[in-house]
């Protein structure tokens, strides 16, 4: 018997099938070891076959299996992806493993317990340690080995367990993720609306469902709804989230109804959590996998529904190697084993709501929030007027008047910014440098807790300089308002008033998301302060108002998705408020009220929204009426990068002058940011009608990809900085 062996090798040459002798135990999807060359790798078994391409007796034999890691389905996808997104099998089959366990650095955790077996056991008059941990063992009958010979000293334990009073146990242990993470409540009865989406969701003969809903119309009740008959049908199923943020709300609430048949994928796990995980859904202990991004590679088989929550966010696309969308994947799994992907939000992308408009997907609306009530009314702070009667703070006198009423009731806010640190940028007033990363073409951040600058694009700290580094004038000014900023302010304003902070930076460790919205939720904060993560999914009954201190942030951005992300934006923040009893409201501080943009928000009109949209749209060709491309090269030298820059280019000019109808743009340039984390970056920009050009496009650039100049390929990119 032969077996056909992918490497773990992320290198083009070895990107290929290599033909081993199996050995007793092999079957396809077995992680193995084989020997290359003159060392011995992991390769993953592909498929298994009688005879072979190559003479039989010169084919070296597989050493040993490792696992059987990976499920037929995940073969059928590596296939696909690599094929989709041009990147080698090796590279692919990693997204389905975890990193720490392919690398062998995590294996399972076991733990010893002393049980005891003979109380009355007789021990030594002079044995006081043996005799005082028997006592101890009478009360607690079971406990940890290496905790009861911290208390009475190992040779007293080790000695009674060679009399038999107590025996030692060894068990596996399961590393739980946010283990403090409960649900409180089961199942909810069905509205009426939500009972007819359940009813259109089955009956569609549609393999992709755009569950679009209001903010608070129900749409998770409809989720598990879904989830729990795809249980009782013996099946497993997928949940997406786009930020880790979400993770523990969505858990507490999947474990309420589903208990322990729950498993969480993310990469803020610690590498144990993260194995333990993994293995119970390849094993089919857990049968639910929820997640981030990467979550959509979990390894559950015959998936019943995959769902991807706030379908529209950009998170789900992956801006390293491979540059995947977890939506298309999720399309692929949904192919593959015949069931329903539902996409759900309440500010769908444009290209998802047109393909539901035109009937390529189902389109079920939930219109209306769950109990009825409103929709916060959204008021618009001209900020303009502000700064012309001298308030040159974060807030406007409208939200300052709300913050008061909202605390003096007993309620609670949240203030949304999308900024982090103190400023945005220090500036020298003498000589108007402005402080930039060594690293990157970038400005700094000053971050006043830390007093440091940091850089948000490579991550460097800097010590904050007393005076500029190019003139050495001490007249440093900040620029632009951040979180911390903010927090500093509103404790001046409202000194009584406890304000909690949720960024980046406060942030750090896997349950640093989970406390800070626990604190929240029970009540020991009466304004949360954040960025985007704070702006979908949640929901806190007592929060009553939700400040937007700049709802232009995103919206003059060299991106044809500027307006799209503002209208996401604040209709996902709007929507945290006045979702119990209490009436919300919303105030939006702007320099631009008549940006219609901004109208289409205050009215939570997204149908207007959206034809006004695709109407632009559809007149400057830009997607889904075309594909935008983009080609990046970077390396440490620049003139590498811009040798490589003009190879790329001039193949790909060949390419362009044979099929010039089919480009509405191309052109090489520098990348808007040219440099990052010591890289100079230069693209090639793209626009074409005609996808059939895509194979193409990837074969001419990526063959001049090197050792030291990285060339990459990307669709659409979400971010084209």
């Amino acid at each position: 018997m032969t077996a056909e062996v992918i490497v773990d090798i992320a290198h083009s040459e070895v990107d290929r099938i290599f033909e081993y002798r199996a050995v007793d135990g092999v079957e396809e999807g077995c992680r193995v070891k084989v020997p290359f060359g003159n060392r011995t790798v992991d390769g993953f078994v592909m498929r298994l076959k009688e005879g072979s391409d190559y003479d039989f007796s010169k084919l070296k034999s597989i050493e040993r299996v490792v696992d059987r890691a990976l499920t037929p389905e995940c073969l059928s996808l590596v296939r696909g992806i690599s094929e989709r997104y041009r990147c080698s099998k090796a590279l692919t089959l990693r997204l389905f493993l975890p990193g720490e366990m392919r690398k062998g650095a995590v294996r399972e955790l076991y733990k010893t317990y002393a049980v005891l077996e003979d109380a009355n056991a007789p021990v030594p008059a002079r044995a006081r340690a043996q005799a005082a941990a028997l006592g101890f063992l009478r009360e607690n009958p079971r406990f940890g080995y290496t905790e009861l010979c911290e208390k009475f000293g190992r040779g007293a334990v080790n000695a009674l367990a060679e009399k038999g009073a107590i025996s030692l146990v060894k068990e596996r242990v399961t590393r739980s993720p946010y283990g403090g993470v409960s649900g409180e409540s089961a199942a909810r009865t069905l509205t009426p609306a939500q009972e007819e989406a359940l009813r259109r969701i089955g009956a569609s003969t549609r393999r992709v469902q755009l569950l679009h809903g209001v903010t608070g119309s129900g749409k998770t009740e409809i989720y598990l709804s879904l989830i729990a008959k795809t249980l009782q049908e013996g099946k497993s199923a997928l949940f997406l989230v786009p930020e880790i943020s979400l993770t523990p709300q969505m858990l507490s609430q999947l474990r309420a109804r589903f208990g322990d048949r729950v498993a969480i994928l993310h990469s803020g796990l610690s590498a144990g959590e993260k194995f333990d995980e993994w293995w119970r859904l390849r094993t089919g202990e857990a049968k639910i996998a929820v997640g981030a991004r990467s979550a959509v590679f979990a390894p559950v088989e015959n998936v019943g529904v995959i769902v991807i929550d706030e379908e529209h966010d950009g998170s789900y696309s992956s801006e390293t190697n491979p540059r995947y969308n977890a939506r298309e994947i999720a399309a692929m799994r949904a192919e593959y084993n015949g069931c329903k992907l539902i996409l759900g939000s309440a500010t769908p992308s444009v290209e998802t709501y047109l393909k539901a408009a035109e009937g390529e997907y189902e389109l079920i609306e939930l219109p209306e929030r769950i109990n009825k009530k409103p929709l916060p009314e959204i008021f618009i702070a001209d900020m303009r007027r502000e700064v012309r009667r001298g308030n040159n703070t974060a807030f406007s006198a409208a939200l300052r008047d709300e913050l008061e009423a909202c605390l003096s009731q007993g309620n609670q806010a949240i203030l949304f910014l999308n900024r982090r640190g103190f400023a945005q940028s220090v500036v020298c007033r003498d000589c108007g440098n402005v402080l930039k990363c060594a690293q990157c073409d970038v400005s700094l951040t000053y971050h006043s807790e830390e007093r440091c600058l940091k850089c948000h694009y490579c991550g460097a700290s800097y010590k904050m300089p007393s005076a500029c580094p190019e003139c050495g004038g001490v007249h440093l000014s900040y620029t632009g308002t951040g979180t911390q900023k903010v927090v500093g302010e509103l404790k001046k304003l409202y000194p009584s008033a406890r304000i909690l902070r949720m960024d980046v930076d406060t942030t750090s460790g896997k349950e640093g998301h989970f406390k800070i919205l626990k604190q929240f939720a029970d009540r020991e904060a009466d304004i949360l302060v954040g960025t985007q993560m704070i702006a979908k999914g949640h929901d806190f009954p007592l929060v009553t108002l939700v400040g937007i201190l700049d709802a232009d942030m995103s919206l003059h951005f060299s991106d044809y998705r500027s307006g799209e992300r503002t209208f996401q934006l604040i209709t996902q923040v709007s929507g945290r408020s006045g979702r119990a009893e209490e009436k919300g409201k919303v105030v939006l501080q702007t320099y631009d009220p008549e940006n219609y943009i901004l109208r289409f928000a205050v009215n939570y009109d997204y149908k207007g929204f959206f034809r006004h949209e695709i109407s632009v749209r559809r007149a400057t060709a830009f997607p889904p009426f075309a594909k935008i491309v983009r080609v990046m090269v970077t390396a440490e030298e620049e003139k590498r990068a811009l040798e490589t820059l003009k190879e790329v280019y001039f193949s790909l000019k060949e390419l362009y002058g044979e099929h010039t109808g089919d480009f509405l743009f191309f052109n090489k340039m520098h990348a808007p940011v040219k440099r990052i984390q010591n890289k100079f970056r230069y693209q090639v920009l793209m626009r074409i009608v005609n996808e059939a050009l895509l194979p193409e496009i990837y074969a001419r650039a990526l063959q001049y990809k090197s050792r030291d100049v990285l060339v990459y390929v990307e669709e659409n990119p979400a971010n084209l900085s």
